[in-house]
């Protein structure tokens, strides 16, 4: 009997795009040939490694995004600090939100498999790590300039290709003063002393949604209640899909302002009309740090807060169904130093148990991919 007749592979994708394998041995009766044996030998081979690779790199038959984190940490841990790569899912042209570590956490998603899409004849012969550098990601949207947002940007700027950096006027005037100023670090950018032309540096307007050069996203900035200088939070468009990023910030209700509210106002619609693919919001502490020591972060009961302004402001009539289902990626949870204390566990308990949204919930993690 032929291999064919024996085998039936079929290969069926479920809801979360991983592959599932299914083998039925139809019948066998009398002997293969040798050759029969080495056909069925190759065809384990090509279904492990489909197999493999859909597991390693899982998509979902309607993802319009991917993102891969890089660096999902707080502070503390500086191998692991706010970076996210985000690319539209048919496409390996990344834009980077936020830069605190890059080199550590390719390294890790490459382990991870979650560039397993990226292609030879992309790379072209080089590495992940120089691909990616030198052409993969295209621009860096910096929410601040703290170190924790920036410092894999600078550390790696001696070895980056040529990229747009864009920020508000209050970060890109912070990076070009006091971090590419030919004192603190090398002036790698197109302004100020002694510029070397690696970085162009692009202000972005609040509200005013522009293109992200050789990209086909568009991005609009809004401003954020963090420190004295502020952050930024960015709605990333392509195809009329959004994709919502915090930096750092604070509840409005503590910071005595209304920028969080502003930005419920703009995404509400999205929202409504079923658009918006995720948000990544920040928790830095778990409940119990006192109000006046949150340096402009948010708590789970904060960001629960928060999360409450925006379904209210999405569908006033029916506030506890407005965000069901809605993705939303928790970011830059801080680490603690104190034995035997996990900062995200107990982050992770007290959010799920104050979810009366039902919201989707995911907790960033260095090295995975997303597909939204």
């Amino acid at each position: 009997m032929r291999v064919t007749d024996v085998m039936r592979i079929a290969v069926r994708c479920n809801p979360f795009g991983l592959a599932c394998l299914r083998v039925s041995v139809l019948s066998m009766t009398g002997k293969l040939t040798i050759s029969e044996w080495m056909i069925m030998k190759h065809a384990s081979f090509t279904i492990l490694a489909v197999l493999l690779l859909s597991v390693n790199c899982p998509k979902s038959e309607d993802s319009v995004f991917k993102v891969i984190v890089l660096g999902a940490g707080g502070g503390l841990d500086e191998s692991n600090l706010s970076c996210y790569l985000i690319s539209p899912a048919n496409e390996n042209r990344f834009v980077a939100m936020d830069a605190g570590s890059i080199l550590s956490g390719i390294k890790k998603a490459e382990r991870a498999g979650s560039f397993a899409d990226v292609r030879d004849t992309e790379l072209q012969g080089k590495s992940l790590t120089r691909f990616l550098m030198s052409r993969g990601i295209k621009a860096y949207l910096i929410s601040h300039a703290h170190f924790d947002h920036t410092s894999g940007m600078i550390i790696n700027s001696p070895d980056d290709g040529s990229k747009t950096i864009i920020g508000l006027q209050n970060t890109i005037d912070d990076l070009r003063d006091h971090v590419f100023n030919g004192r603190s670090w090398i002036n790698f950018s197109n302004e100020g002393v002694a510029p070397i032309n690696r970085y162009n540096l692009i202000r972005a307007v609040p509200g005013k949604p522009m293109p992200i050069t050789d990209t086909s996203f568009q991005v609009t900035a809004f401003q954020l209640s963090h420190s004295n200088r502020g952050s930024t939070a960015f709605l990333l468009e392509t195809d009329r899909q959004f994709v919502l990023y915090f930096g750092d910030t604070g509840p409005d209700q503590i910071e005595k302002s209304t920028s969080m509210q502003q930005v419920w106002n703009a995404i509400a619609p999205i929202i409504r009309e079923n658009r918006l693919r995720g948000i990544f919001l920040e928790i830095s502490y778990p409940d119990g740090r006192p109000d006046n020591q949150l340096n402009s972060h948010l708590t789970p009961k904060w960001f629960m807060t928060e999360m409450r302004n925006l379904a209210q402001t999405v569908d006033p009539k029916n506030p506890g169904r407005s965000l069901a289902r809605l993705r939303i990626v928790v970011t830059h949870i801080k680490p603690s130093l104190e034995q035997g204390i996990d900062p995200r566990e107990i982050v992770e308990r007290q959010l799920r148990s104050q979810n009366d949204l039902n919201l989707r919930l995911e907790f960033a993690e260095q090295g995975k991919r997303i597909n939204l």
